[in-house]
């Protein structure tokens, strides 16, 4: 597996195995969580987040989304850099969240207090935004970030539509129950372009043969990476900053904006084909273990 690959799953590993009284409390945390610099990915695309936990403004004359809070504390760097994008918080009308763990959801509820956004998420995913991840497979018991309600509940192959916006809702599970992932068409220069919002697919610590939290989690794997293989996206963003070399590619656009590095079918392919992999040896060692007790 590539070693920033490998090293943004430990660092996610790290973290969520610690106690989860507040947020951003160990080292790991304040990695992940440095501020970076905004910056237009492609078309109305930006990038807002912060070193590793990614946070997307796609922007309208209608209003705009945004994709994900990280976690409360980020909210105020997600602000400042919409602000120095020279946009308007204000100006958000639509909230998404690509998967219900803290370090993306935990913000959430103080982005809808700021924006007066709407918040659409898939029903698994709304549940757990709901108790604020007390009923999560992996974290149950435990309230982890403040609950927010969704105000619509959407669907595998739902379009978000605002101003000339569409995103094609894809339902994703695994490594969540209510993962989702984006597709969307930008308009760049004289080319159409698909622009991929692309949830997590790590295992982690997970039982993927006998979960009783969770008795589907090895199929809904096998069933994501199946879709996800089938799309052909041309630009590559994900949840995390290190799973498609953000850090690397934005020093790379500021040498040369004329040769987008974020378009990159084929780092998305490699990077969902080594997800692949790596899951199904997992489960293949978790099978073969539980076949020998």
């Amino acid at each position: 597996m590539n070693f920033q690959i490998h090293l943004t799953i430990l660092i996610i590993a790290c973290f969520f195995a610690l106690p989860i009284s507040a947020q951003i409390t160990s080292e790991a945390e304040r990695e992940m969580t440095k501020p970076v610099e905004p910056f237009r990915v492609i078309a109305n695309v930006y990038y807002v987040g912060t070193n590793d936990v990614a946070s997307y403004l796609i922007t309208s004359d209608e209003g705009h989304i945004m994709i994900d809070s990280g976690f409360e504390e980020t909210v105020p760097l997600i602000e400042a850099s919409v602000k120095k994008l020279g946009f308007d918080l204000r100006d958000v009308k639509i909230l998404l969240n690509n998967h219900e763990h803290y370090d993306h959801c935990g913000g959430l509820a103080t982005l809808r207090e700021k924006t007066g956004a709407k918040l659409l998420a898939v029903k698994e995913q709304a549940e757990v935004l709901a108790r604020g991840g007390s009923n999560d497979f992996r974290f149950g018991g435990k309230q982890i970030f403040r609950p927010v309600a969704a105000d619509k509940r959407i669907i595998h192959g739902e379009v978000i539509a605002l101003g000339e916006n569409k995103l094609i809702t894809i339902r994703t599970p695994g490594h969540t129950k209510g993962a989702t992932t984006w597709t969307m068409r930008v308009r760049d220069g004289d080319r159409d372009l698909e622009v991929i919002f692309l949830s997590s697919l790590s295992n982690l610590d997970y039982d993927l043969v006998s979960n009783e939290k969770y008795p589907e989690i090895g199929t809904d794997f096998e069933s994501t990476f199946e879709i996800l293989l089938e799309l052909k996206p041309d630009v590559f963003l994900g949840s995390h900053a290190g799973f498609f070399r953000m850090g690397k590619k934005f020093e790379m656009l500021k040498l040369a904006p004329k040769e987008n590095p974020f378009i990159d079918l084929e780092g998305y392919r490699n990077f969902v084909e080594r997800m692949r992999d790596d899951f199904r040896q997992k489960l293949e060692t978790q099978k073969k273990a539980a076949e020998e007790k």
